[in-house]
C-alpha cells in the first residue's frame, strides 16, 4: 500500500487509475444515496475498482475539491466479487475519518509555516515568531519579536529558509533586532 495523497494512514491504498477529478460529482449539492456513490453534507464517497489488486477502494471528496481527502480500501460484498454497498453508517464514518485527515494535514501545515520560541530579553521574556508565506512567486517569512505584554518589538522580512531556533532568536534579540544574515 502506498501513501495517501494528503496525509499518511496505515489503511490507505493508492488512488485507483479509474478515479479522475472529472468523475467526481462535487458540482452538485443534491444528495445522492447509491450503492457506489453517496453525496451528502458537503462530502462525496465514491467506490471504485482498486487497480492494484482485485479489491475495491473508496475515495472521499470534500465539496469543491478536485483531489480526494481520503482514499482507502473498501469491503467486498457477500458475493466476494462486487463491493459492499455504501450506507448511512459507513458514510458518516468515512466523513469523520476524512475530516480528521484534513484537520491533521492543516495542523501539520500550520506547524511548518508558523514557529515560536521564547527567549530572555532585557525586560523579560520575548516570544520570537517566524511566519512563512509560501507564495509561488515571492516566498518569504516574517520574523517578529513580541514582549510579555503582547506588543511587537520588531518585525523583519527574512528568507523562507530562515531557521528559527532558541539560539538564532537569542542572537537576533541581542543584536537589537537587526535583520539576520
Amino acid at each position: 500500500m502506498s501513501a495517501l495523497s494528503q496525509a499518511p494512514s496505515p489503511t490507505v491504498t493508492a488512488i485507483p487509475a479509474d478515479l479522475h477529478p472529472t468523475d467526481t460529482p462535487t458540482d452538485s449539492h443534491d444528495a445522492v444515496h447509491d450503492a457506489r456513490l453517496w453525496r451528502d453534507d458537503g462530502w462525496t464517497a465514491k467506490v471504485v475498482k482498486n487497480e492494484e489488486d482485485d479489491g475495491w477502494a473508496v475515495a472521499m471528496y470534500k465539496d469543491g475539491e478536485s483531489e480526494p481527502a481520503l482514499v482507502g480500501p473498501w469491503t467486498m460484498g457477500r458475493d466476494k466479487k462486487n463491493p459492499k454497498p455504501l450506507d448511512v453508517g459507513a458514510f458518516h464514518t468515512l466523513v469523520k475519518t476524512a475530516a480528521e485527515v484534513l484537520r491533521r494535514h492543516e495542523q501539520q501545515l500550520r506547524a511548518q509555516l508558523h514557529k515560536r520560541v521564547s527567549v530572555d530579553g532585557p525586560d523579560g521574556d520575548i516570544d520570537v515568531t517566524l511566519d512563512i508565506v509560501p507564495d509561488d512567486y515571492d516566498p518569504y517569512a516574517m520574523l517578529s519579536a513580541i514582549d510579555r505584554f503582547g506588543d511587537t518589538l520588531a518585525s523583519v522580512k527574512v528568507p523562507p529558509t530562515f531557521k528559527l531556533s532558541r539560539n538564532s532568536a537569542r542572537a537576533w534579540v541581542e543584536n537589537d533586532f537587526e535583520r539576520p544574515q
